[in-house]
């Protein structure tokens, strides 16, 4: 009962959204609440899971505040691609290859890599992307916009004039 509540005071996350500290104190913690069961003492265990709690707290707190903090610990995402070509220094630094960026691009939904603007690994281990201007899905706001102006004639005379 008191494992549950100590791992709820250290955040609601899925697996793929912790940070590295987060792992390695939740890991700590699952190891510290065994102890009771192996007779060691009970409340010491709780004791040091507590101030395992409240160090991932104090981490994550100066995360926020202090920007170099925040890259020490949990890292910046990573640029792989820019302007539709693949930054190769990033990949070997990631340790990962062009056959598994381009599976994760697919996984996406994107076709080529030179559909892709700009694209970074981000710190947990997702994929961020923008697509360039042309291979970006229509929005109902673009269809709209077409809309009106085939409602007011324009795309007509945009026709005569080509």
């Amino acid at each position: 009962m008191i494992g549950t509540i100590l791992l709820k005071i250290g955040g609601r996350k899925s697996i793929s959204q912790t940070t590295i500290p987060q792992v390695v104190i939740m890991i700590a913690i699952g190891t510290l609440l065994i102890q009771p069961v192996t007779g060691r003492g009970l409340w010491a265990t709780f004791g040091v899971a507590l101030l395992l709690v409240l160090s991932l707290t104090l981490t994550e707190y100066l995360q926020l505040k202090f920007d170099v903090t925040e890259s020490l610990i949990s890292g910046k995402a990573v640029a792989v691609i820019e302007n539709g070509t693949i930054n190769e220094a990033n990949l070997t630094k990631l340790r990962l290859t062009v056959d598994k960026l381009e599976a994760r691009l697919r996984q996406s939904g994107i076709v080529a890599i030179n559909d892709v603007q700009f694209a970074t690994i981000e710190t947990s281990g997702q994929i961020g992307y923008t697509l360039k201007k042309e291979k970006q899905l229509s929005t109902k706001k673009d269809i709209q916009h077409l809309i009106q102006l085939i409602q007011k004639g324009h795309l007509t005379n945009l026709n005569k004039k080509t």
